[in-house]
């Protein structure tokens, strides 16, 4: 697995005005208390800690799965596994249908992965609210965009990112009719959130909860069609 990291493109913005706003700040505070007073330094510290966990959050590790990807289903985030339940899905299969859920904190990479190879069959955004990502009701009630694929055996993943309390921008970058492949980006989700995962009820889940999953590496299912083992 490669090590490089690099700064995802969706927070170029940010970090640039984000920088410019607390140099002006501590610019002030330089001007009004001193730039040797022990106010200046209190505010170039607390400036310059969330401004460098801002330069985490958008951080964009360069990955590639390694071995066969026929018949797996890849975390599509970094994060900690929150619910692996059957559960009724009603926006898209409407039937029964196991989740797997990721939380996302402040301080994991929020780049999300294609968690499957095949045929992108439909996207939707939906608006919604904003309340805490880990709520169970976060998945229907929350601004959410859904993502479902097809892969080469027919088998579709649904696969829905999930704002929360502080995030408030999810962003896509899949289309319907287009091929994706693991390895490729699905979208990004900016501050604290969640990505759902819903497979058929035939697939062997190899997650638990409470486990640390990480994005485009770690397997959290089997589809019960695959060839491999």
């Amino acid at each position: 697995m490669k090590k490089n990291i690099r700064l995802h493109s969706e927070g170029t913005t940010t970090l640039i005005v984000g920088a410019l706003s607390l140099a002006l700040l501590c610019v002030f505070f330089g001007y009004a208390f001193g730039f040797s007073s022990w106010p200046f330094y209190l505010v170039l510290a607390l400036c310059g800690s969330g401004y460098l966990i801002m330069v985490n959050f958008f951080r964009c590790p360069i990955r590639l799965f390694e071995g066969e990807t026929e018949g797996i289903v890849i975390a599509p985030c970094d994060g900690k596994v929150v619910v692996v339940e059957e559960v009724e899905e009603n926006e898209y299969f409407h039937e029964r249908r196991l989740m797997v859920s990721i939380f996302m904190s402040l301080f994991n990479v929020h780049a999300n992965w294609v968690p499957v190879d095949g045929i992108v069959k439909r996207v939707e955004h939906h608006d919604g609210r904003f309340m805490a990502a880990w709520l169970p009701k976060a998945s229907t009630d929350n601004e959410r965009s859904t993502v479902v694929i097809e892969t080469p055996e027919g088998t579709e993943i649904l696969t829905r990112q999930v704002a929360g309390a502080v995030a408030r921008r999810v962003v896509t970058y899949t289309a319907p009719g287009e091929e994706c492949f693991i390895d490729e980006h699905l979208g990004f989700i900016k501050f604290g959130s969640r990505v759902d995962v819903y497979l058929p009820l035939t697939a062997k889940v190899q997650v638990q909860v409470g486990q640390k999953a990480t994005g485009n590496q770690t397997i959290i299912a089997q589809l019960a069609n695959a060839t491999n083992p």
